[in-house]
């Protein structure tokens, strides 16, 4: 009994093991903390105004947004990874073209 009991209790942490395996996105989130520090380096050197702080903000939450649901499933499929990446390099390029459009406040 104590064995069945025992091999029950591993089975079950080793699925929640390969549960949060599939549902790590570590790369994405590297790539969101790198964005939200070049936003607020924006902010700090005055190269981004509110409204563009604004934009780019919603843009990340939109990214987070996505995130969640891709993992709400328990899976983050290929294609989720696909739609998140694609979703977070249009963010990348919006904060260097608002970053440096030429104004100085």
């Amino acid at each position: 009994m104590k064995r069945i009991i025992f091999l029950f209790g591993f089975a079950l942490i080793a699925s929640l093991g390969t549960l949060t395996a599939q549902t790590a996105t570590p790369k994405v989130t590297k790539k969101q903390v790198k964005q939200q520090a070049r936003i607020q380096n924006g902010v700090a050197n005055g190269s981004l105004t509110k409204k563009e702080t604004k934009q780019l903000q919603r843009q990340q939450k939109n990214i987070q947004n996505t995130k969640k649901r891709a993992k709400a499933d328990g899976v983050v499929t290929k294609k989720e990874r696909a739609i998140i990446t694609t979703k977070q390099k249009a963010a990348s390029k919006n904060i260097a073209r608002k970053k440096n459009n030429g104004r100085r406040y």
